[in-house]
Formats: structure tokens, sequence, C-alpha cells
């Protein structure tokens, strides 16, 4: 679905990506998570074609983005953070854009407005913030693309919303589709992503699957000293100290992006040294 090698891309005097590799396939909702201002947003708009590597190669279902070939266009579909809508009925904004998207269904996207409580009634310039989000994720899962890229798509939402975020986002999910999620609120996708890929200062920190991680890694509430002092990352809570620690014996817990998060940025090597170790005593 997408490839990605040695991508290098600058503002002016800013470096991104220094040299950043990544794959990603069809069938799966990425979690592309990070702190604001490591890349995120970047990474997207180059893999929509929005912006143009100064050196490396994007591969997207066969195209380069970068070359904003018709028929890529048609098949990708991008949510950005920050957009703009014209001062028109939703009606009038479907007419004008949905003739670009051949797999666009009308009746999903009413579906989408309806889940969301959505007055369709109002302009979309008279809607706040959050209800303009909603129209515009509304559209892009109308699409049917098979590329959907969101930035940050829960800023903006209250509770509720965010909650049918993920209901609506899980319904969409098909073999034929790639979905991207980037966001610096992981609390969000913790539900709902099956892939986590951590980006911080422009580099790939971690990349793995929610099985992988859940199988080899254990997220808990800890009293005993020794276990804390020997954890992956650890921090005090109300209830005893929340930890990160090796699965040794595969044993069932429930994945904590948080907790996963603070332990890769602040020890990224020893969490990655727990993957490459059991693939090594694998290959073995």
């Amino acid at each position: 679905m997408i490839n990605i090698q040695d991508l290098h891309f600058s503002y002016k005097k800013s470096n991104v990506f220094n040299g950043l590799s990544l794959s990603l396939e069809a069938g799966h909702i990425y979690g592309l998570l990070g702190k604001n201002g490591t890349g995120k947003s970047t990474l997207l708009k180059c893999i929509a074609g929005f912006l143009f590597p100064k050196k490396g190669s994007i591969n997207a279902m066969n195209f380069v983005p970068g070359k904003r070939n018709p028929e890529f266009l048609q098949r990708v579909f991008m949510v950005a953070e920050e957009f703009y809508l014209p001062d028109v009925s939703v009606d009038n904004y479907v007419k004008l854009n949905a003739p670009f998207y051949p797999h666009f269904n009308i009746e999903q996207f009413n579906q989408y407005l309806k889940e969301f409580d959505i007055p369709k009634q109002n302009t979309l310039q008279g809607m706040s913030y959050g209800q303009k989000k909603k129209v515009l994720i509304s559209f892009g899962l109308a699409c049917n693309t098979d590329l959907l890229l969101m930035d940050e798509p829960t800023n903006g939402l209250d509770i509720m919303s965010k909650s049918k975020f993920r209901k609506v986002i899980a319904g969409a999910v098909t073999d034929q589709k790639c979905i991207i999620i980037s966001t610096h609120q992981v609390k969000d996708l913790e539900s709902l992503i099956d892939r986590i890929t951590i980006i911080d200062d422009g580099q790939i920190l971690f990349d793995q699957t929610i099985e992988s991680i859940n199988r080899k890694m254990q997220f808990k509430i800890s009293f005993d000293h020794e276990e804390v002092r020997n954890a992956l990352y650890y921090e005090p809570s109300l209830q005893g100290n929340a930890v990160v620690c090796v699965n040794e014996n595969e044993e069932d817990t429930k994945l904590d992006l948080e907790l996963l998060y603070k332990a890769v940025v602040t020890n990224g090597h020893a969490v990655r040294d727990v993957f490459n170790k059991r693939l090594v005593e694998q290959v073995n």
C-alpha cells in the first residue's frame, strides 16, 4: 500500500526527516503517535502529495504522491487538523466536492451526519469548529477512498463525539482500506487502532502491532518494589505504581497507550530491545 524509503524533508533550515523509512499495509488502522512538532502532520502531507520530499521516495498504491496523478487523488482523502470550509450548505458542499471521488456514497454520508448529530440546515460557517470537523470526517469516510489520512481528528470533539468517532472509524475499515490517524491524544485511539507507530524528532521510535505489544509487554498496577525497579517505565498512581514491564509469561493485560508512549519516549532502547530480543530468539 505505502512504502517510504530514506525520506528527507525540511522547512527552509529546519530539518524534519533525515532518512525516515516506513511501510504501511491495507486492512489496518494505524495510530501515528507523537507530541506536537515531531513531524506527524508533515509525514501525512507527504503521503497525500501536499508536500514534496527533498530526498528519498514514497510509493503509495503504486503512485508517486508528489506527481498528483488524478487517479491517485481519487483514492486518497485527508482530514487535516487545520482546514477551511466555505460558507455553503452541507448539500452544496457535497455537490461541489463529491464528483472528485468516484466511490462517494451519499447514503453513508447522511448516516454519518446522523451519528454525529449534525444539523444539515446550517451553513458550514454557521457551525462550531467541532461540527465542521465532524462534517469533514463524515465526508472523508463517505468518499470510500483506499487511503484515509486523519490529522488530530479528535481535536475539538467532545467526549460523546469521540466515542461516536471511534464507532464509525471501526466500521469503515476493510481489507482494501488503509487508515492512518495521527494524534498526541493517545487515549482517544486506545480501542481503535491495530498498529502503533511512534515518531519523535522526525524519527520512527517504535512500530509494532497491538497483538505483538500485548504479547511482549505488560501494563499493570504493582506494589512490588523489585518489579517497579526493573520496569521499563513506571509512574506513581493512587492505587500503587503503574508499570510497563516485559511480559515474560505472555499473560493477558490491558494495553495502556499512554504508558506505552511514555516508556518508548523515555526508555526507547530498552523497549525496542524487548522486541529485538524476541525476534533474534525466533530466528535462532
